[in-house]
């Protein structure tokens, strides 16, 4: 997956999320709910396996800042420009920044979560530059995992969660129209024609 992400000093802002109650108390998987146009998606979190990419997501879900977003790309074996291929629905604000500063990168092979049909995952550019932006895999996707051929760099990406509700609507979204051309090759093809809106996204 690609990102543009502006970059913050991230060790202040991973140093506050882990000194959370949610953090501290190392609880168990917590349930968000993302209102979509075409149906509810309820994904499962695991703070006990990936802490900072879940608390970061939180803090996305308990401040709303990904009400009104979207989901905006879909990439499948039909459409994807990387021999490397994958299946899976991107969303997030689809910008340039992001509200909160990006977190450091956790690997799969520290978390233990591959990329599996329904994980939720963080979309980035380079490794500590996630932000506010995911993805959905569809199907097992093991080019993302660590040591996977998607990004040149072998880190993966970072699986925190898993769709528990809804993935028929993952599914519909996955199959949406997307348009031939984008501003960069890479991603053409890819863009969904017509957003899917993310209505509201907070805790279940």
């Amino acid at each position: 997956m690609r990102t543009a992400i502006r970059r913050f000093d991230r060790r202040l802002f991973v140093a506050g999320l882990l000194t959370t109650p949610l953090a501290a108390a190392a609880p168990g998987p917590v349930r968000v709910r993302m209102s979509t146009d075409l149906g509810d998606i309820v994904v499962e979190l695991y703070p006990d396996k990936a802490p900072i990419s879940v608390a970061n997501f939180l803090a996305y879900a308990d401040r709303h800042l990904l009400d009104g977003g979207s989901f905006y790309r879909t990439v499948g074996p039909w459409n994807d420009n990387n021999p490397a291929t994958i299946s899976v629905i991107q969303g997030g604000l689809n910008r340039d920044d992001s509200p909160l500063p990006a977190i450091a990168h956790e690997t799969t092979k520290v978390t233990g979560l591959p990329h599996i049909d329904g994980v939720i995952s963080m979309a980035r550019d380079g490794p500590g530059t996630a932000g506010g932006e995911f993805f959905i895999c569809i199907g097992n996707n093991p080019a993302l995992d660590f040591g996977g051929t998607r990004n040149p760099d072998g880190q993966g990406f970072a699986a925190f969660g898993r769709v528990v509700e809804g993935m028929d609507v993952v599914r519909k979204i996955h199959k949406a129209p997307a348009v031939s051309n984008a501003s960069d090759p890479y991603l053409k093809g890819q863009m969904i024609a017509e957003l899917v809106k993310i209505r509201t996204l907070g805790r279940s």
